[in-house]
């Protein structure tokens, strides 16, 4: 925002000057009420609680005054053990993060044994549910080979300019699925 250098007129008000636009017009000159403050220069809100707040925030709990901090530290001199729950305001200095080189270069500096863990394989289940319901498996392959066909013809009509990886994989595995309807099929009879 521009910031506008007040005038006076005879009778002692203020006024914004007449300026020229880009485009060669000129603006009016404005008047300026007595007490009007710019949006630039109005501060910003502060509320009551935020205000105490900031009066308040000394970095001890509520009723711990700072003399008794000061005596406690002097009494303990350089063994000062805060009290419980009490936030002393300690300037710290930020850890840097580290790149994935100096990461990398740690671990290779650092050598860890660690124990290895064995866990018993769990128990596989006696029938997988392709060995107890053919006719299930041939349903559902049947499906899948009609998913595979419509998605052939989308392709073939242009309504499926740019099939995504999935459904490309999904075209690929065809002749598997035919191969197995086969073998389902031939097994039944």
């Amino acid at each position: 925002m521009a910031t506008f250098a007040y005038e006076h007129d005879a009778e002692g008000g203020k006024f914004i000057p007449a300026t020229q636009r880009p485009d060669g017009t000129w603006r009016k000159p404005r008047r300026i009420k007595d007490g009007y403050v710019p949006q630039e220069e109005v501060p910003l809100y502060e509320s009551k609680g935020k205000q105490f707040k900031a009066k308040q925030n000394t970095g001890i709990p509520v009723g711990l005054t700072s003399e008794i901090v000061e005596e406690m530290k002097k009494s303990k001199k350089g063994s000062f053990q805060p009290i419980p729950g009490m936030i002393i305001n300690v300037e710290k200095k930020k850890k840097k993060k580290k790149t994935a080189v100096e990461e990398a270069a740690d671990k290779l500096g650092k050598c860890e044994i660690t124990e290895p863990t064995f866990t018993s394989p769990s128990p596989a289940p006696s029938t997988t549910p392709t060995q107890s319901d053919p006719a299930k498996r041939l349903k559902n392959l049947k499906k899948k080979l009609r998913e595979i066909e419509l998605l052939e013809e989308k392709i073939k009509s242009g309504t499926l300019k740019n099939p995504d990886k999935e459904q490309k994989e999904k075209i690929s595995k065809k002749n598997d699925i035919i191969k197995e309807i086969d073998t389902l099929d031939t097994s039944s009879e």
